[in-house]
């Protein structure tokens, strides 16, 4: 990025940016190969500069004939279109055509640029403007960082909306494709967005807290004997948004133990009610700053079983649980070859692993990089189950009917790998997922305790796009996209092996 188109006509230059990932490129790319165009490559960024490109193109010649026609000549009619040119009507020709999400950016020679969202709202756009500067960003604390402004001049582009910026620098925004369901993307709050903006810091906070009561339950409520920590520092306000609420558990506990008693407190009761609290370490270390989600294969591995330490000493061993937070499990990586073995050194009871995200099932395909069903450890315990309760035909049945919506005998898009879920309760997923990501001589019990989709709602009532979790893509070309993910896994591994 950016891509760009070359031409003589200055308003014909046009350069492309954005987060993006389309699901249908192949129907756009036969759409404008079926008009003679050629993209340079098969790539949605490619095949989107051409598709608007050849639109601007349209709309110039528009404007050229419109004003040769009122007599203008030479330059007049350059400057004319210049003037005048309407990036509004070159995306309404394009916009509604593409599915996924998007926040597309683009800039023409002649100085008209634009920014546009998806109408579902899956990728982040903020931007606010005054009288010298327009500035938009996927996330909302680098503006207020970066101009020094208040969270409140800072607005959001609406689902299907544009911000445009003519060549004068003045600027309006128009809706372009009419809004759909909102299904804004919960893994941004989760993951991927700062944490440091207003809301999102609430949010994950409010992700920890509601984790409180399963938590709870995993240590048989027993906080004089466990210790609470985070893995990695994106688990941080989570891990606060806990601590919060396992206190006021405390609390509860602590008015409840006062009020039960009918006679004056003796000093050594009163003691040992006040001393009981929640106990908070700093457990494990991050050695290096490196994110073991975003790394390659075999380099990801590298990295997990070098990146972290642990703080000798934090725990009475034998005797203490251990529980960290982390915001998300997706591959089970960094857990199996580092994390829970290190944390095993430390001897606790039992270590609870808790996920501030549910059960990570789906791929996605709007612009994050997790597309390949077996990187994901809860599919692998899924299919394990079924192999272990001799169900494989489930995962055959799911394949032939992928297959057959494949090739088009069924009209209906369906995303057929739920049914490799549907025959297991959540806890039993995760129990699998431990026997998978166990290390072999690990002396602790461990356990896995994840989200559920209703605590993620809750937390982020504004960002219900969960399909992630729940397989419920916004678009068809997502739904088509996971079936062929499912097709490619059996294909390639499941029935070769």
């Amino acid at each position: 990025h950016p891509f760009l188109r070359r031409n003589n006509w200055r308003a014909k230059n046009l350069a492309l940016c954005g987060n993006f990932n389309l699901t249908n490129v192949q129907h756009i790319f036969e759409e404008i190969t079926a008009i003679g165009q050629h993209p340079r490559a098969y790539a949605d960024t490619f095949i989107m500069l051409e598709q608007v490109g050849h639109r601007l193109d349209r709309e110039v010649e528009r404007l050229y004939q419109k004003y040769e026609a009122e007599g203008l000549r030479g330059m007049d009619i350059t400057n004319a279109i210049e003037a005048n040119v309407d990036l509004a009507n070159v995306l309404k020709r394009c916009a509604p055509q593409w599915d996924g999400g998007y926040v597309i950016c683009g800039l023409t020679g002649s100085g008209e640029s634009f920014s546009v969202r998806d109408p579902w709202g899956i990728r982040p756009a903020f931007y606010y403007a005054d009288d010298e500067i327009v500035i938009l960003a996927s996330e909302r604390p680098v503006i207020q960082t970066a101009m020094n402004v208040h969270v409140e001049d800072i607005r959001e582009l609406q689902r299907g909306e544009a911000l445009f910026i003519n060549k004068k620098g003045e600027w309006r925004t128009s809706q372009i494709v009419e809004p759909k369901e909102n299904k804004a993307c919960s893994f941004e709050r989760i993951y991927f967005s700062r944490g440091s903006d207003v809301d999102i810091y609430k949010e994950r906070k409010r992700l920890g807290e509601n984790l409180v009561p399963a938590i709870l339950k995993s240590v048989d409520n027993d906080l004089n004997h466990t210790v609470f920590s985070f893995i990695p520092n994106t688990a941080e306000v989570a891990y606060f948004g806990m601590q919060e609420g396992l206190n006021e558990y405390l609390n509860r506990v602590k008015k409840e133990w006062i009020a039960d008693r009918s006679h004056l407190l003796l000093e050594k009761e009163l003691e040992q009610i006040l001393s009981m609290r929640v106990r908070c370490e700093k457990v494990a270390i991050k050695d290096i700053k490196l994110r073991t989600f975003i790394a390659e294969g075999n380099s990801r591995n590298d990295l997990a079983a070098h990146v972290y330490d642990v703080t000798y000493g934090s725990i009475v061993p034998d005797v203490d649980n251990l529980v960290v937070i982390d915001d998300s499990i997706v591959r089970g990586t960094t857990l199996r070859q580092s994390i829970i073995g290190i944390l095993d050194r430390l001897h606790p009871k039992k270590i609870v692993i808790v996920s501030s995200s549910p059960q990570v099932r789906y791929p996605d395909y709007y612009g994050i990089d997790m597309s390949r069903m077996n990187e994901f450890i809860a599919f692998k315990a899924a299919v394990a189950l079924l192999k272990d309760r001799g169900m494989e035909e489930i995962l055959l049945d799911a394949y032939r009917k992928a297959k057959k919506q494949q090739a088009g005998q069924d009209g209906t898009i369906v995303n057929y790998v739920k049914e490799i879920y549907a025959p297991f309760t959540d806890e039993e997923i995760s129990a699998k997922m431990v026997e998978l990501l166990t290390p072999a001589g690990t002396r602790a019990k461990v356990e896995i305790v994840y989200q559920t989709l209703e605590g993620l709602h809750a937390s982020c009532p504004d960002h219900p796009g969960d399909w992630y979790f729940s397989g419920d893509y916004p678009t068809p070309g997502g739904t088509r996209m996971v079936n062929e993910a499912f097709i490619h896994y059996m294909e390639e591994e499941y029935l070769v092996n």
